[in-house]
């Protein structure tokens, strides 16, 4: 059965080709690429001669039948125009037919713009979540921030330089004044990583050029205050009347709990 290869492209430096998906871009019969124009210059860099067919957004539906054709007849290598293929790009349509219709798929890691801007924001890192872009429309823009407002985890927009300045009053109103790294032309010559606040941010892009990857400090995890109920006061009854000792009592029920010893010793001594 033929392999469709999920091949990460460099986001800029091409030395981040990996000697793996190099080797797999000059066996396959045929590469779907984003833009064929960009993907050809990586290939022309890298001395290889593979067949190019574009597959991006405006014409996935009619390229489909035909990319699933070649992979019939033999493997086929998905690029997008930089990065992990299938990560907010057309190719995802495209891996889940492959899958569907029974063929292998197969990832070849490598660069993402998405896990750089990451590594290098300085900001918690064990969960976050990926928006990609926000909406044009500013009612469905206002929308999804308002949703996002609660988020806990740290969270990474893509955005273009002609929309910066308007996602980052937008994340500014509707987030507040949160940490934020802005993530410029990462691994290219002009790279710049701003770290700091979403003013800050503000008055440091005044005419942003490049594409830019945005990583936002997530919400402040809010502690619930354990609360004396009645299902706790009918647990330290139930102890009183089985004979248990204040002390232990309201030792026990402070672990379970997290409520103080002290509030349990005061619920303890109004039982009757």
């Amino acid at each position: 059965m033929p392999t469709l290869y999920i091949v990460a492209t460099p986001i800029g430096n091409l030395e981040d080709i990996t000697l793996r998906a190099s080797r797999i871009l000059r066996q396959v019969t045929l590469i779907a690429a984003e833009d064929t124009r960009h993907t050809l210059k990586l290939l022309n860099a890298l001395g290889i001669k593979t067949p190019l067919t574009s597959y991006y957004e405006h014409n996935k539906l009619t390229k489909l039948d035909y990319v699933l054709g070649h992979l019939e007849k033999g493997d086929v290598a998905l690029v997008s125009d930089a990065g992990t293929p299938g990560i907010a790009d057309p190719g995802s349509e495209l891996i889940a037919e492959a899958i569907r219709r029974g063929f292998r798929v197969e990832a070849v890691p490598g660069p993402s713009s998405v896990v750089a801007a990451l590594t290098v924001s300085g900001l918690p890192t064990s969960e976050f979540r990926f928006v990609a872009f926000l909406p044009r429309k500013i009612s469905e823009r206002h929308r999804v921030i308002e949703q996002l407002a609660t988020e806990t985890a740290t969270m990474v927009f893509l955005e273009a330089p002609h929309r910066l300045r308007t996602t980052l009053e937008a994340l500014l109103e509707g987030l507040g004044d949160r940490q934020i790294a802005v993530c410029r032309e990462l691994t290219k010559i002009h790279e710049e990583v701003f770290r700091g606040t979403l003013s800050g941010a503000l008055a440091h892009f005044t005419e942003p050029r490049g594409e830019f990857v945005l990583v936002v400090a997530g919400a402040p995890v809010v502690q619930k205050t354990p609360e004396l109920n009645n299902d706790v006061e009918t647990q330290l009854c139930k102890l009183k009347q089985s004979g248990v000792a204040a002390r232990e009592a309201t030792t026990m029920l402070a672990d379970e709990t997290g409520l103080s010893r002290r509030e349990l010793y005061k619920a303890w001594l109004k039982i009757e």
